[in-house]
């Protein structure tokens, strides 16, 4: 389990599209925002007070506008989730949903999930909190979704490529191989790549990577240098234009300023 607190101040940029999935189910539960939260061929809005559920392994985006923003993420293992999915009352949980509970019910959503980022996911009441969690989300109000034009099949078909992604990101193939992997021309898979996930494939390439930097940065002290020669960065400058391109500082002001934060929030 892992639980993650943000909070971003009105500087904050409009977030780049990054379509993803990934091996957790995914609650995120939203306090100031406004966007558009992308899930299984659906767009939620997303106002103050959301929150957006997706199970694992599906394909998912959160399109934020510029300003003052704040959620708390909470992550659950595949196995547990799925274990959860599994229980009376919970069958919900096998689909994507977005919700605005109202103001008690989310200040319970809240208080639950700052206790669970305040224990070691070892503990033993972390999965029975995790639980609680999701049936109050569940049972919060939900947000109508408007469909989107995508077909399910289509997606498959490139997964073999966001997969070998996934596993080795420092190591990312071009598109004529990334093409090979899902069986694909390189013309069709780069045409159909663009139309579904709405990035070309090496920006889809680059975003990840950048993603995946922004998180060893909040929640490892290795360095700016080792970080970016892990994810297969060219150069530490060639990361560090990038990372500022997509986040609006450089990577050690990133760090210093998420770790300021979190110490103004034990103090306070």
């Amino acid at each position: 389990m892992r639980v993650v607190q943000v909070r971003q101040g009105r500087e904050a940029l409009p977030s780049e599209p990054f379509p993803h999935f990934h091996d957790v189910h995914e609650l995120v539960i939203f306090g100031d925002v406004d966007g558009v939260f992308v899930a299984e061929g659906r767009n939620y809005r997303l106002r103050p007070r959301s929150v957006a559920y997706v199970p694992s392994m599906r394909q998912h985006d959160f399109a934020l506008a510029r300003g003052r923003r704040d959620w708390v993420l909470v992550q659950i293992d595949a196995a547990a989730g799925d274990a959860l999915a599994r229980k009376p009352g919970l069958a919900l949980l096998a689909q994507s949903f977005c919700a605005r509970p109202s103001g008690a019910a989310y200040g319970r959503l809240r208080a639950l999930a700052e206790w669970l980022a305040d224990i070691d996911p070892a503990d033993s009441l972390a999965l029975p909190l995790a639980e609680l969690l999701l049936c109050a989300a569940l049972r919060a109000p939900r947000v109508e979704g408007v469909a989107v034009d995508v077909d399910p099949n289509d997606l498959k078909r490139l997964r073999p490529a966001i997969e070998r992604l996934r596993a080795a990101p420092a190591a990312a193939h071009g598109a004529q191989r990334a093409a090979a992997a899902c069986a694909l021309s390189t013309a069709y898979f780069s045409r159909r790549f663009k139309q579904l996930i709405g990035l070309a494939w090496s920006d889809y390439v680059r975003a990840h990577r950048l993603h995946l930097a922004s998180r060893k940065l909040l929640e490892t002290d290795e360095l700016v240098l080792v970080i970016a020669e892990s994810l297969g960065f060219s150069s530490a400058s060639q990361f560090g234009e990038l990372f500022k391109r997509r986040f609006g500082m450089a990577p050690k002001r990133y760090r210093q300023a998420a770790r300021a934060r979190d110490a103004a929030a034990r103090r306070a």
